[in-house]
């Protein structure tokens, strides 16, 4: 960068003239007749000299001055002892587990970014909203080891996953839309063609019995989305019309059917709450239904009901167990075809300028996953804000 001296040179400031901004006009208005150029301008030229390498030698040696600093370590809270004690369940029959410890978690910096090594951080990630760094790592605080695997729970201090893994959105009033795609895991090509196309404002929902949903749950976090777990419930002509391994059913015994939510809760880590798979006689039964969100409820979870069923118990169980609760209101790839896809998310529209927030959901199909990409593009520019699902749901907890 080029450095010209102007004619005449200017006198040096009395004070700090190194903490000037570069490249503003340092000259003061002459206040005491005509000077002497010369002497003084080869002055000023040897003081302007000195002071461009007495700040040179200073920036070399500053470790990477004006580069981005690299904490990218998260550590969870200290957790008290009584983080290890078993939760209480409002209905399923408890067997024994083991609690979860805080731990430090090293990460190192991705090898673009520059730089050398590693720190290390301690803070709570629940009030730094989503750090795309380190959001596929689980907060060991809401983690349970069982001999399922890893369940989500509450820390020891009341933090809830859905509180922790939400994605942040804006907060502001007006249209706003939440999008949620399911069915991931299901099929390879299409869970990545999910991850990589849609936006991150669009929630995304694993299927249970999906495959290499710990690698898919990973990339979805990197990516900004917020994640649910669809969990199959037993829906009308059962078993004729099957949702698949660990249906919860409303024959089975208490104990079967926690057992089995287990086992789906254990998939993966990082997801903010549940959806229902199916599960249209599953949602209408309250003595299924009380122990399933007496669960949800305990682990601090919310449900997101897929709005299949008009007999739902859903929004009054989520009441009386304290569970986050949201439903949808539309399905936009019933008919799989881009433009009818096109015509439901505007619907959504519609509906979110009426009544403030629209619940969208979809399969993780190529053409629903190419349709949601343009509408959302277009819907930001008209002033619709995509929003994760637990944005729109209602928390019995916070009123």
């Amino acid at each position: 960068m080029k450095n010209p001296v102007p004619e005449p040179v200017p006198e040096p400031a009395p004070e700090k003239d190194i903490e000037r901004p570069l490249g503003l006009d340092g000259r003061r208005q002459q206040r005491h007749g005509p000077r002497n150029p010369l002497p003084r301008g080869r002055l000023a030229a040897v003081f302007v000299a000195a002071g461009v390498v007495a700040v040179s030698g200073l920036v070399a040696l500053r470790d990477s001055p004006f580069r981005t600093p690299q904490p990218v370590v998260v550590s969870t809270p200290e957790v008290a002892a009584a983080d290890t004690a078993t939760p209480v369940s409002a209905g399923y029959p408890q067997g024994e587990v083991q609690g979860a410890g805080a731990s430090i978690i090293r990460v190192d910096p991705p090898a673009a970014s520059g730089g050398e090594g590693s720190a290390i951080v301690i803070r709570d990630p629940s009030s730094l909203g989503q750090d795309l760094r380190v959001a596929h790592l689980p907060d060991r605080a809401l983690v349970e080891e069982t001999e399922f695997g890893p369940l989500p729970k509450r820390a020891a201090d009341g933090r809830r996953p859905f509180d922790v893994y939400a994605r942040p959105w804006s907060g502001a009033r007006g249209a706003r839309v939440a999008i949620v795609i399911g069915g991931l895991g299901v099929s390879q090509t299409g869970t990545q063609g999910a991850i990589a196309g849609l936006p991150p404002e669009v929630t995304l929902a694993f299927a249970s019995g999906g495959n290499s949903l710990d690698r898919w749950m990973q990339a979805a976090r990197r990516e900004g989305h917020e994640i649910v777990m669809q969990v199959p419930l037993e829906p009308f002509d059962y078993p004729s019309v099957d949702p698949g391994r660990n249906t919860l059913t409303v024959d089975a015994a208490p104990a079967e059917n926690r057992d089995r939510l287990y086992r789906a809760l254990s998939r993966i880590t990082n997801y903010t709450g549940v959806m229902n798979y199916m599960g249209a006689r599953f949602v209408t039964e309250e003595a299924a239904m009380l122990p399933f969100f007496g669960e949800l409820g305990q682990r601090g979870l919310m449900f997101l009901d897929d709005g299949s069923s008009a007999k739902s118990l859903a929004p009054d169980m989520a009441q009386r167990q304290r569970v986050p609760y949201a439903a949808a209101d539309l399905v936009i790839d019933g008919e799989r075809e881009r433009g009818a896809i096109l015509k439901r998310l505007d619907e959504a529209e519609r509906t979110a300028r009426a009544q403030g927030a629209a619940i969208a959901i979809g399969s993780a199909f190529d053409v629903t996953v190419e349709a949601v990409r343009q509408w959302t593009e277009e819907a930001k520019r008209r002033g619709v804000e995509i929003v994760p699902v637990s944005a729109l749901a209602r928390d019995p907890e916070r009123g």
